[in-house]
């Protein structure tokens, strides 16, 4: 193959893995603007219940990453990729069609189930494919895709929801049978040795059931009290299964979470980081759009608008934020975004009152804030796998892609939590207890990307040369 033809190909990977991954984005972000809608038509669910949308889906798709993950390692990518995409595509159809909050939960899981597959493989069987010099510039691209579809997603989930909430699902049926057809002509199989050990799917339901257990623990409990029995009981739960979890990981010959990764600095700052800021990009995305429509009464289609300048802008930043990171290092780019996003809440507080004030109160939050995320993102992923060799970057990045789950789904519990014991007449200060939330935690990530070794880069070098 000519050098040319090497480099479209390599291109035209990274569009096609980078479109499925724009379409499970869009999913998050277009399912988060129908939230309003979806509790019209089931008013006897409360908010709690509701988030279980949200929650079983990132909980189950970060449990799941790291063993989907390794399966591909051991079964194929590509095989695991077109497979994830086709569960994807048609657990959409199942959610577009749920009669009930139940029926529609137990869909979302597959979708996650799908998406799990979809999504670590996505960057291994892109980053083969450019030569070490250039991988920088492959992650940009691939994380400013899922950029630009939360940037797509509420305004394009204004629109759809106009026909009915059940559109933001289907529309992922076309986009998927599209992406299976031309997937399966232009990705090559990429495998390890197919005898190698089994995933840990025991060690990933303790990690679903631990989180879930402090989820549940966290939005249930400004109704039942949080010294109550039953707290005290989900809380205590998710303790135990964690440490078990920790254990069954240390002694697993492929567990979820390797402990050996962990004791590498860098690969656990960019992890801790990134757990930390998604509790607050969580708690935002919800806040957002639950404040737009129910404190200052927006359709849903103009939040949808309202809301889509800060991914947007996102998507610019984080473009940016690849072409600066050889220069500056992830360290002071990923700690710089986590100050900017804490900067947008932080100027929500100041600013945003009951009556709406747009231009000048709620959108500059919205542009610093996805700012920050344009910068935190792909410093993340490529601070987290520059210590991995090629034949680790899918399980490399299924943790990576795990704690920014898990972190989105702690952060919307958190935020639930706060907003449920509101009432009317003291929403507003809710809702800056939720934007004070999300300035901690986004600080907190900051510290931790600060404290990633400046070494980190020099190291990189080394590793990838000996790769």
């Amino acid at each position: 193959m000519t050098p040319l033809a090497l480099v479209h190909r390599r291109w035209k990977v990274l569009a096609v893995v980078s479109a499925a991954v724009f379409m499970s984005s869009l999913d998050l972000f277009i399912v988060n603007i129908a939230f309003p809608d979806i509790h019209r038509d089931f008013p006897a669910t409360s908010l709690a219940g509701l988030s279980w949308i949200l929650n079983a889906y990132a909980i189950v798709f970060a449990a799941l990453l790291v063993p989907m993950g390794r399966s591909a390692d051991r079964l194929g990518r590509r095989r695991s990729f077109l497979a994830g995409l086709a569960l994807f595509t048609t657990a959409s159809a199942l959610c577009a069609l749920a009669p009930s909050v139940s029926l529609l939960v137990a869909a979302r899981v597959l979708q996650a189930i799908g998406a799990a597959a979809v999504f670590p493989t996505s960057l291994a069987l892109v980053l083969p494919e450019f030569p070490p010099d250039e991988r920088r510039t492959a992650v940009a691209a691939w994380a400013a895709v899922g950029a630009v579809a939360a940037a797509a997603g509420p305004p394009v989930g204004g629109v759809l929801v106009q026909a009915g909430w059940q559109f933001v699902f289907l529309v992922n049926v076309p986009i998927g049978i599209g992406l299976l057809i031309v997937a399966a002509r232009v990705l090559r199989e990429q495998r390890e040795d197919a005898s190698a050990p089994r995933p840990d799917l025991a060690g990933s339901l303790l990690l679903t059931a631990s989180i879930a257990s402090l989820t549940l623990g966290i939005v249930k409990a400004p109704d039942w009290g949080w010294g109550s029995a039953r707290v005290v009981a989900l809380l205590v739960a998710a303790a135990a299964i964690g440490a078990s979890f920790w254990v069954r990981s240390d002694r697993h010959p492929t567990p979820v979470v390797e402990p050996e990764l962990l004791r590498h600095r860098t690969f656990a700052l960019a992890n801790a980081a990134g757990l930390l800021f998604f509790m607050a990009f969580g708690a935002m995305l919800l806040s957002s759009v639950l404040f737009l429509t129910g404190v200052w009464h927006e359709s849903v289609l103009r939040a949808g608008l309202e809301i889509a300048p800060g991914p947007t802008f996102a998507a610019i930043f984080a473009v940016i934020a690849g072409r600066l990171a050889p220069r500056y290092g992830e360290r002071l780019l990923g700690a710089a975004g986590g100050v900017l996003f804490a900067l947008g809440g932080a100027w929500w507080i100041a600013r945003v009152g009951s009556h709406p004030s747009y231009a000048t109160d709620f959108l500059p939050g919205m542009l610093i804030g996805g700012a920050g995320v344009g910068f935190v993102i792909p410093s993340m992923f490529s601070a987290a796998t520059s210590t991995l060799p090629p034949q680790r970057f899918a399980t490399g990045t299924a943790v990576t892609s795990m704690s920014r789950q898990i972190g989105i789904a702690l952060g919307v519990a958190v935020l639930v939590a706060i907003l449920g014991t509101a009432g009317s007449d003291a929403v507003l200060g809710r809702f800056s207890d939720g934007w004070a939330f999300q300035i901690g935690a986004a600080l907190a990530g900051a510290l931790a990307f600060a404290a990633l070794p400046a070494e980190a880069r020099a190291r990189e070098a080394v590793h990838t040369a000996a790769a």
